[in-house]
This record gives structure tokens, sequence and C-alpha cells, in this order.
């Protein structure tokens, strides 16, 4: 099981108010951020408020990749609604809401990249349909 994720952000601030917006709808929240003077870098950690606990960070630095992060649902109003949200923040559309049949019956996705690039997605898993 994933306890957390970081990714690296090349402007922290522009980042961190991109992220601020996306996640809103899944109902995420800047949780904690930790200075430079202590991390060495500008760190924020996301999460559930209703959990207190960080699950997805971003941190200053150079991004020497591009990451994925799939944030899960509660149903494609979510999706749609993060898919718009982040597309309004600044995100640049790399798959717009809708399903992903190619994954598994019931999956229905949208995809934005962030500031840096890295491919965010929402998705919300539908329960499939039973077989023959």
């Amino acid at each position: 099981m994933i306890d957390h994720i970081s990714v690296t952000v090349s402007d922290y601030e522009t980042s961190k108010r991109f992220y601020e917006a996306a996640l809103k709808p899944l109902g995420y929240v800047v949780l904690m951020e930790i200075p430079r003077e202590i991390a060495g870098v500008q760190v924020a950690g996301f999460g559930e408020a209703a959990t207190q606990k960080p699950d997805f960070w971003i941190a200053s630095g150079t991004p020497e990749t591009k990451t994925h992060v799939a944030f899960r649902a509660n149903d494609q109003a979510t999706v749609q609604r993060f898919h718009e949200a982040s597309l309004a923040a600044g995100g640049r559309d790399n798959g717009a809401p809708g399903p992903r049949v190619h994954y598994h019956p019931g999956y229905y996705g949208a995809f934005v990249l962030d500031p840096d690039g890295h491919n965010i997605e929402a998705v919300h898993h539908a329960s499939a349909p039973a077989g023959p």
C-alpha cells in the first residue's frame, strides 16, 4: 500500500496554486508546509481535510522526469469538476473526462498536465457489469 507520493516542481508557488485549485473538487487541501530553512526546499503536503494526513506532496526543485499521479474520485461528476478546475488553474488538457474501457469497464477518467508537464488524473471506478 502506498502511503504518499511526491513530485518535484520548478515553480513552487505556481504549482501550489495549481494543485490547490485542481484538487479542491476531490476534497484535497494543503495540510502542511515545510519551509526551505528546514527541508532545504519548499514543500507542501496535500490530503483530504477529514484525514489530516498529507499523501500527496510537492517539492521545489528541478523535475528530472515526468510523473503520472491518479487521484480517486467518488463519481464521474467529480472527475469532470477536477478537469474543469485544473484547466481554469492553468493546467493543459491531456484527456477529457470520459470512459476508458481499454483499462477496464467502468473506468472513467480525466487527465491534465500540471505546470511542469506531470500527468495528473482523476478517476472513478464504477462497478463493472457482471459477465455472461
